[in-house]
């Protein structure tokens, strides 16, 4: 693309038709701009157009995306195509920092953003200019860039905050404090400096205390990993404005905004920030501080009013506090109970009260306040930062702590049961002070499980938990359901069994709510508790125990779709997944009226996919409703197929990205569970699967070949017959898959399929072909998973043709070859092998080497017969995996390693491991001493000749190897 006028207007239209709500001018545009990104000049298109245009919607439009073009593409990932020339990079590096600060504020951070995502890949060794630049420019005295600067160094320096240490990253810290620290020490003084100068001038302390705010973030960065030398050495002049700054009330910069936190909020909230990670990380050093710091932040505390604009200050604050307070040597700063009592009274108790502000947001934002309360984002809410105060303090002082909250809970209990109906929210914050209390260790997996002694859960749950759950009316008093919810959710793995049986049904009747964030609750609840492990590694909670509420259960669970807000609710479709896999052929009655809801929502989410987790749910419950269904009655297949493949063709049709992976999987997944033939309908959709475009997209890559793999499975010999003008097109992918380090494995799993399933036949004029193929690849690339795919090949296919035609072919290439690979791979490499039925397929395929291959016997291949034959032994003499995988009840999408946003494996459409000797060989070793017996019959005196290895005691005795995959890179894994 060529940098003219022409091509600038032609992006301009294009970037216009993106804005369009109406989906058919938008996607096309988007499709054009995918379709022209790779062109070199792309990027330096849309850099002129965010500086020159004269229209600002364009400008803005172009930084975006241009932002999300270097998200995408600036990262060069192995065996994929790199979409920006290296002339383009050069440009963009050369150009784009003084383009984001010459640029106005909200082009200004996209620009900023681009420079951390290449910044992330190249600097500093391909961009080792880039700090200097950018420090320099600290000289100008002209704020707009000098926080464009501090900007782009936070986007930078932030992933020092959780990144892992090693060397590489302690070198690049290392360059950047030598380049940084000193001109950010001298900035910070010296804008503390204009900061008393302009003390009446409004509009100039607001751009002079945004700058302070983003320096005190870069001192966070900066000082994560380690406390620097600089800064200790500077300790003095940081800690002092710190605590200076923590100290002042400049009125000028105070607002009258409720809601928003101004720059004087924002600053301390990260101060607070600064001194928590000094006083837990570096406390030896931040001793002679933290009094003072204690002293105003508790000052802070006392003094600042509930607005929300206040909340990440207060939260931070309090942090400080339940930093300090857990740390022992800060242990006497606490030790008196007046001062227990004033935290308590002063701080943990009003930060714990149900606010109006928090009203709203349950009503009107259900979705915030969900994510916050449920997902635990809420880390800059007052109540988790009062919570961890609460925790912090039981460290030391649990008896105490007890004791003082025992007498608050009861007089807000004692205010609720006056008057319910006005002093509900007394009994909400009674409930909020029981759970921090008793909550010494939680994860999202199992709710508490380590509870505080001193709190009787049981009681409370019976007392006060219970009477809310079987309230006749579940929208009277939501906030209140909704804890009482979320206290069965948290403390399950505390209550006993039959507590948790009795709030079963009381859940289910509270999937009826109107509230959003009630019948939400309600939903997860369920799901949890349907997840819990009972004796011998089964669910606590039985499809049995769970019959008598079956019916209500999937009634109340669809109906939940339909109340407003919740039309895409993840928990609810989650629970519904849960509860398919949890009750099993209890749901087979209720399937043909289910399976029709699920595919109306399916075609609707199709039309425009926003909750990647509420689609993942779905189409796992899909899966399960083919799978237990053809389970009972395989027949009924055909039904799953009739009401599936209309949605499923209009996804393919329009090309719905996001879904493709999952059609192809439960196409997969039904193509299976057909007898040994392949319906018309699939043969039709055959050649389109073989079409290059499907494979450029990784994330398709998986579940295409699984669905290749089913297609070899149930007719081999059909497309060989009637589609044999298709087997170069299939090969075509092989090789495509095999050139790749990343998806290699994907084609040995499609090559294995075709070897085993195809007729022989119809291979005989590719097979010498494929092993030409894949001794380039050798070659050129020799990787651990290449050749351990690579030996289960070689073998499969001995197992299949014969040690004879395998010798024969490697000789057809070059002479001797047969002998050379089973000196430098087979015989030094098989052990490497892992897997249970990988090995076996090595184990046999090695022994037809060993006993049916004339070349081994009379041949220069026979001096390779001993060390084959010890090697044989040795793969037998490995330890067998034994471990056993995690049933596909329990698992979370977070658990599945194929989870991504490309690809997502859907756990209920896997399938077991395949064994493609099957009973044939049951032992393998059992086969090595048969054939090793018959070998002997028939040449007798020749084994002595060749002075074998002895073999160990015991080896051909035992059990057959336990199943189990060990190494996901390995073939005949199937994708689950």
């Amino acid at each position: 693309m060529e940098l003219n006028d022409a091509n600038l207007q032609t992006l301009t239209e294009f970037l216009r038709k993106t804005l369009n709500p109406d989906p058919t001018v938008r996607r096309p545009a988007e499709k054009f701009l995918e379709s022209v990104e790779g062109n070199q000049n792309y990027p330096l298109l849309l850099l002129t157009l965010l500086e020159k245009s004269q229209d600002n919607v364009i400008r803005v439009c172009a930084a975006v995306t241009f932002k999300n073009y270097i998200k995408r593409n600036w990262r060069i990932v192995e065996d994929e195509p790199n979409k920006i020339s290296e002339q383009d990079r050069t440009t963009v590096k050369a150009n784009i920092v003084n383009l984001m600060l010459s640029s106005p504020e909200q082009i200004q951070k996209q620009l900023s953003d681009a420079i951390s995502i290449i910044g992330r890949e190249d600097f500093p060794q391909k961009w080792p200019d880039l700090l200097t630049e950018m420090v320099t420019r600290f000289r100008s005295g002209d704020f707009h860039i000098i926080n464009g600067v501090l900007r782009t160094a936070h986007s930078l320096f932030k992933r020092y905050r959780h990144e892992f240490k090693s060397n590489e990253l302690w070198l690049e810290i290392k360059l950047v404090l030598e380049t940084f620290a000193l001109p950010l020490t001298e900035l910070f003084k010296a804008t503390i400096e204009l900061c008393q100068t302009h003390a009446t001038d409004v509009n100039a302390l607001k751009v002079l205390f945004s700058s302070l705010t983003l320096i005190s973030k870069l001192f966070y960065s900066l000082n994560f990993q380690d406390l620097p030398e600089f800064f200790e050495d500077n300790m003095e002049t940081w800690m002092t404005n710190f605590h200076a700054l923590l100290t002042l009330d400049n009125k000028l910069l105070q607002t009258d905004d409720e809601e928003e936190a101004g720059l004087l909020e924002l600053l301390k909230s990260q101060i607070c920030d600064n001194a928590a990670l000094y006083a837990q990380k570096y406390d030896e050093e931040f001793q002679p501080y933290l009094p003072r710091f204690v002293t105003a932040i508790w000052n802070l505390l006392v003094s600042t009013g509930q607005e929300v604009k206040y909340d990440l200050l207060v939260s931070n604050a309090i942090q400080f506090l339940a930093s300090v307070c857990e740390r022992p040597h800060y242990k006497n700063l606490f030790e008196d109970q007046n001062t227990l009592t004033s935290i308590c009274e002063k701080v943990i108790v009003p930060n714990m009260e149900f606010r109006s502000a928090d009203e709203e947001a349950f009503e009107d934002n259900s979705e915030e306040y969900i994510r916050r309360d449920l997902e635990g984002s809420d880390i800059d809410t007052r109540r988790r930062a009062a919570c961890d105060l609460v925790r912090g303090l039981c460290k030391f002082f649990e008896g105490p702590v007890t004791a003082i909250f025992s007498g608050y809970v009861n007089s807000m209990l004692a205010e609720y049961a006056k008057n319910p109906g006005a002093n509900w929210k007394h009994k909400d914050a009674a409930i909020y002070l029981v759970t921090s209390l008793a909550s010494k260790a939680q994860t999202q997996k199992h709710g508490i499980t380590q509870a505080n002694e001193l709190v009787n859960l049981t009681e409370f749950f019976v007392n006060h938990i219970l009477t809310d759950l079987k309230s006749t009316n579940v929208n009277e008093f939501p906030v209140l359901k909704a804890d009482a919810i979320k206290y069965v959710m948290i403390f399950r793995s505390q209550l006993p069994k039959e507590q948790l049986l009795q709030a079963v049904p009381l859940l289910i009747t509270h999937l009826q709510a109107e509230s959003t964030v009630e019948h939400t609750y309600a939903a997860h609840a369920l799901e949890r508790l349907f997840t819990m492990r009972g004796p011998n590694n089964t669910t606590l909670i039985t499809a049995v125990e769970m019959a008598p509420f079956t019916e209500m259960l999937l009634t109340n669970l669809f109906k939940a779709m339909a109340l407003p807000g919740s039309s895409e609710n993840e928990y609810i479709m989650k629970a519904i997944m849960r509860s398919f896999s949890l009750l099993q052929e209890s749901i087979v009655p209720y399937i043909p009226t289910l399976i029709d809801q699920l595919t109306q929502k399916l075609l609707l989410v199709s039309k425009n996919p926003s909750k990647p987790h509420f689609n993942h749910y779905l189409f796992e419950s899909l899966c399960l409703s083919v799978r237990i269904t053809c389970k009972a009655n395989p027949a009924t297949v055909g039904s799953f197929e009739e009401a599936l493949f209309p949605v499923f063709t209009e996804i393919l049709q329009n090309d719905v990205q996001e879904f493709l992976p999952y059609v192809f999987q439960v196409m997969s997944l039904l193509l299976e569970m057909h007898s040994n033939s392949i319906p018309s309908s699939y043969m039709a959709l055959f050649p389109h699967l073989l079409q290059p475009v499907l494979w450029e997209r990784t994330g398709n890559i998986p579940p295409l070949v699984r669905l290749l793999q089913a297609y070899m499975e149930k007719g081999g010999a059909t497309i060989a017959a009637s589609a044999a003008d298709k087997i170069p097109g299939l090969l075509g992918v092989f090789q495509k898959l095999i050139a790749s380090k990343a998806n290699d494995h994907q084609g040995f799993y499609l090559l294995n399929s075709i070897i085993e399933h195809m007729p022989p036949e119809s291979l005989i004029q590719y097979r010498k072909q494929i092993f030409i193929l894949l001794f380039q690849r050798l070659q050129s690339s020799k990787t651990t998973k290449f050749i351990k795919s690579f030996l289960v090949f070689v073998n499969l296919y001995c197992v299949k043709y014969g040690a004879i035609a395998l010798q024969e072919i490697f000789d057809s290439i070059q002479p001797k070859m047969f002998g050379m690979v089973l000196e430098k791979i087979v015989i030094p490499e098989v052990q490497k092998v892992s897997g249970t039925v990988e090995k076996k397929i090595c184990a046999v395929g090695i022994t037809k080497v060993l006993t049916e291959c004339p070349a081994m016997m009379d041949t220069e291949y026979t001096k390779l017969w001993p060390p084959l034959l010890q090697a044989l032994i040795g793969l037998f003499e490995l330890p067998e995996d034994d471990s056993i995988p995690d049933d596909e009840h329990f698992i979370d999408i977070e658990d599945t390693p194929g989870y991504q946003t490309a690809f997502s494996q859907l756990a209920f459409a896997g399938k077991k491991e395949h064994d493609p000797i099957g009973d044939a060989v049951s032992n393998p070793k059992i086969l090595l001493a048969h054939s090793l017996h018959k070998l002997s019959t028939a040449c007798p005196g020749r084994q002595s000749e060749r002075r074998g290895p002895p073999v160990p005691a015991g080896l051909f005795t035992g059990s057959q190897c336990a199943t189990g995959l060990k190494d996901n890179a390995v073939p005949f894994k199937r994708t689950p």
